[in-house]
């Protein structure tokens, strides 16, 4: 027996009890004498004790839909923000927690130009970007303590698009 996740396009709202969508919001400040546009404030980092806030640069081999789900993993001492830098879409799986493990996950797509923060404690899956050579910046806690349990499905999600 099949377990199904279809992918949704990736809204703020659908995506709120998970995290943040990073992306230009409505109402920028303009700052630079009126030639830039800020938008403030997109995203709520969360770093425990003992951590700071760092950024790196991830690179991930392509996904081809579809495809099975067997693990999702979670960040207990911070929150973790990807930042495309391709400007390819890709694939946002979240889960909220039953117990100690992932419940029914949910699948988003981005449009390219969209981010994710996913709160601290919210099951995720690995990056799962849809086209060869993307790149995104990473920013997370880097200190020490264990920051990420994984989890590994039984029977795996089959992971597919209507889009």
């Amino acid at each position: 027996m099949n377990r199904e996740i279809v992918v949704e396009k990736l809204t703020a709202e659908k995506f709120k009890k998970f995290g943040d969508v990073v992306e230009p919001k409505d109402n920028p400040l303009l700052i630079n004498q009126n030639k830039c546009e800020r938008h403030n404030d997109i995203a709520f980092l969360q770093v425990s004790d003992c951590g700071h806030v760092g950024v790196s640069i991830f690179s991930s081999e392509k996904y081809t839909l579809p495809f099975q789900l067997l693990l999702m993993e979670r960040h207990p001492l911070g929150s973790q923000c990807f930042i495309p830098m391709s400007g390819e879409p890709f694939l946002v799986i979240v889960s909220a927690d039953k117990d100690g493990c992932p419940d029914r996950p949910f699948a988003f797509i981005t449009n390219g130009k969209q981010g994710v923060n996913y709160k601290q404690n919210i099951w995720h899956s690995v990056l799962t970007p849809l086209s060869e050579n993307t790149l995104f910046t990473v920013i997370d806690r880097i200190g020490p303590g264990k920051n990420v349990e994984e989890y590994i499905f039984d029977q795996p999600w089959l992971v597919r698009s209507l889009l």
